[in-house]
């Protein structure tokens, strides 16, 4: 099951010497849409500030399929992909609003942080569940 994470223009500024929206654009949209995710799963930015844990990425990959140019609507969907006890690897996919061509996909694993301890612990149980929920 996939959840909206994002929408967005891309502006010329976020464009390179190429005329087409530059890579580091890309990691952006794509970590606002990971924020999106988070939050949706019960893991939103005041809950871990509160309770000094946070998600660390361990691993990245993206594919580029297609060019984004200046004007270019965006929508970023996003999926779990699995989950363990500690860890959390999900898929996000990117698309042109009005041609419907994939622009990129990446696929993320995250580490549930203990910010004090500096270590990977255990994910909250009612986020487990949650995750198992979405797996079926």
């Amino acid at each position: 099951m996939s959840l909206q994470t994002y929408q967005g223009v891309v502006y010329p500024w976020h464009c390179d010497h190429m005329g087409h929206m530059n890579v580091m654009h890309y990691v952006g949209k794509f970590d606002e849409a990971t924020w999106v995710f988070f939050s949706s799963i019960g893991l939103g930015g005041k809950i871990m500030r509160d309770n000094k844990k946070g998600m660390v990425a361990v691993e990245q990959t993206i594919k580029y399929k297609r060019e984004l140019m200046p004007g270019d609507i965006i929508t970023i969907h996003s999926e779990l992909v699995e989950h363990t006890d500690k860890s959390i690897k999900f898929r996000h996919e990117m698309r042109n609003n009005e041609t419907g061509d994939i622009a990129a996909t990446t696929v993320l694993t995250g580490l549930y942080f203990d910010r004090l301890a500096r270590k990977a612990i255990s994910l909250p149980d009612a986020v487990k569940n949650h995750l198992q929920s979405l797996l079926g």
